[in-house]
């Protein structure tokens, strides 16, 4: 296993084997993997909104969302996007994996929990972002809850689970949006967050450019009503304009060159500093850092407002200084 992800709080005694009962694709690149245990029983409980660690068979471990019921106890449904600019994490489990195979599987963990106080729920979910939407759906539905799913895609094909979100029990509940690649026809996203109707929470998935768009129509929302998670498949903005900066770490006094196009998460490491991560795309909470001094650029998704003046995702953000204290 990858040893970044060993940082995590995983070894080799929390993974389970599990086998691929079925795997099936859904969509244009979009894989659905059944996976559950050699012998019948129940499998660990989760919650809508978990991920499973998965190590692919070229040994690197990513992440996945849980989009079966958590109902569902005997099995587990995770759905992988082939992505040929990834980091072959994707493109082993869709090339290197066959029915029956096994493959490690850490314990359900939970970064996106649907709220329990929440009088209704607004799911926008773009690409592969559909997977811990179709875990809440289920999860909704069965609390009778008042919803609705606003899923972007790029066409009909690209679209997984088309077939279902089509079914006409949930007619007035759900609108599918398909740019087809043409940015003029993305989604508005503005107007349906301008009203927020009394105790609604916003939960996005997807890629960056959605997840900032969502973030932006919702800032008049209060920030613990707004929910992200993404899988890292888009770009940071503004890399263009980044530039070097200086990292001090507090407890040794050691300071740190971070170049452009590197991150103070893989400046650590080459120093040989292991540091606890995880998604390395702002999502996920693992990397969160004491911030001492000096001005970030905060591009992550899970830092409220009034957090950032003393925390840093280093997997992702910046400096606006040029130098940062951690306390580390």
């Amino acid at each position: 296993m990858a040893e970044s992800e060993m940082a995590n709080g995983f070894d080799a005694s929390e993974m389970m084997p599990l086998t691929i009962w079925r795997k099936t694709e859904i969509a244009r690149d979009i894989f659905l993997f059944e996976l559950g245990p050699r012998e019948p029983g129940d499998l660990p409980g989760f919650t809508a909104g978990s991920h499973l660690l998965v190590q692919a068979p070229n040994g690197i471990a990513r992440r996945y969302s849980l989009c079966n019921a958590p109902s569902d106890r005997g099995r587990y449904l995770i759905a992988v996007k082939r992505d040929p600019a990834g980091r072959g994490g994707s493109l082993s489990m869709a090339q290197d994996t066959a029915v029956g195979d096994v493959l490690l599987v850490s314990p359900p963990l939970n970064y996106f929990p649907l709220s329990d106080d929440a009088a209704s729920h607004v799911l926008i979910a773009g690409g592969i972002g559909i997977t811990p939407m179709r875990a809440m759906l289920h999860e909704l539905i069965a609390r009778r809850a008042d919803f609705r799913l606003i899923y972007c895609t790029r066409s009909p094909g690209a679209t997984a689970f088309r077939q279902e979100l089509s079914d006409p029990a949930l007619a007035g509940r759900i609108r599918v949006h398909h740019d087809h690649g043409d940015p003029k026809h993305s989604l508005a996203v503005g107007p349906l967050l301008a009203d927020r109707p009394e105790g609604a929470h916003v939960y996005c998935c997807g890629p960056r450019p959605l997840m900032q768009a969502v973030r932006d129509a919702a800032n008049h929302w209060p920030s613990a009503t707004v929910h992200f998670e993404d899988f890292g498949t888009s770009a940071v903005p503004g890399e263009g304009a980044d530039r070097p900066f200086l990292v001090r770490l507090a407890k040794s006094g050691t300071i740190l060159d971070v170049p452009v196009g590197v991150s103070i998460l893989d400046a650590l490491r080459r120093e040989g500093i292991a540091v606890p991560s995880s998604c390395e795309s702002g999502t996920c909470g693992s990397c969160r850092t004491r911030l001492l001094d000096g001005t970030a650029d905060h591009r992550d998704f899970v830092l409220d407002d009034d957090e950032q003046e003393g925390e840093i995702m280093i997997c992702v953000s910046r400096a606006r200084s040029g130098m940062l204290t951690l306390d580390l």
